[in-house]
């Protein structure tokens, strides 16, 4: 079923996310590693979709994993459970990982597509003062 549109599958089709591997393998292999089926969302691109992006700032993050939790696209990259970033291919904007985020100021934060992430990253909010 190679390149079928999704209104083109049969209505009770079974479409496999992953080609050749077991499931156990693929939950040891990173995701840019893995073998995605042709009809597997990840192989295609929604950053066109995005208004808003997260912007993540390393300097703040405490590694609680929220953000790889609770996002629904699984666009949070994180490696020996430390966050290293954001897979702006899959991320649709949709500003869970902010929501989630529990640190003063959050590590990720919401910023307009165009925004340039090191303009950004200079203008972060200082830490809020406990009173």
């Amino acid at each position: 079923m190679a390149n079928t549109g999704w209104d083109e599958f049969e209505i009770g089709a079974m479409l496999r996310s992953f080609d050749g591997k077991a499931a156990t393998e693929i939950a040891t292999t990173h995701q840019e590693d893995r073998n995605y089926s042709s009809n597997n969302s990840f192989t295609a691109s929604v950053a066109d979709w995005r208004i808003l992006k997260p912007v993540f700032n390393k300097d703040f993050c405490i590694d609680c994993q929220f953000c790889w939790v609770y996002c629904p696209d699984m666009s949070i990259i994180s490696r020996d459970k430390k966050m290293i970033g954001v897979d702006m291919d899959h991320c649709k904007g949709c500003g869970i990982c902010v929501e989630v985020c529990p640190t003063n100021p959050k590590s990720l934060l919401m910023f307009a597509e165009q925004a340039e992430e090191e303009a950004e990253l200079a203008k972060w909010p200082a830490k809020d003062e406990e009173k």
